[in-house]
């Protein structure tokens, strides 16, 4: 089954071309079935090879799965470009109020800090407890 991304998201020529089934969003919500959804909150600072790490791995799955690219509110990435954020992911205060399959929070390079100096750190730990009662089930990598 394919992994439905927005068509114009840098991942879905390169998974195209890897031979993973994806479907465009657009397609997608044409056809009358039932996917898992799965949300992805990707602090990581090469956002593009991110998603498309993980768009990898969901699309080899043999689910429909339709991906939802997650940032935060208020953090302004520095390493990736604003129009592409804009074009492929929602703010968390979008995105919470909806409910998902899964949701994944990727790590972020802040190893050399203490958790409470990340500048995001509030919002993230109200993202944890959110998905407490609206996922089904969340993996936070990186973040033991």
């Amino acid at each position: 089954m394919p992994i439905v991304i927005p068509s114009g998201l840098p991942a879905f020529d390169i998974l195209q071309e890897e031979g993973v089934s994806v479907v465009s969003t657009d397609t997608y919500t044409k056809q009358p079935s039932r996917s898992v959804s799965v949300a992805i909150l990707n602090l990581m600072p090469i956002k593009v090879r991110t998603e498309t790490q993980f768009a990898r791995v969901i699309g080899a799955t043999p689910l429909h799965v339709e991906l939802t690219l997650v940032r935060m509110t208020n953090h302004q990435a520095k390493n990736t470009d604003a129009s592409h954020l804009d074009s492929f992911y929602i703010r968390f205060e979008e995105a919470r109020a909806r409910k998902f399959d899964a949701f994944i929070i990727t790590g972020a390079p802040v190893e050399h800090l203490n958790f409470e100096e990340v500048t995001y750190w509030n919002e993230l730990t109200q993202i944890m407890d959110w998905t407490q009662t609206n996922v089904h089930m969340t993996m936070a990598i990186c973040w033991g």
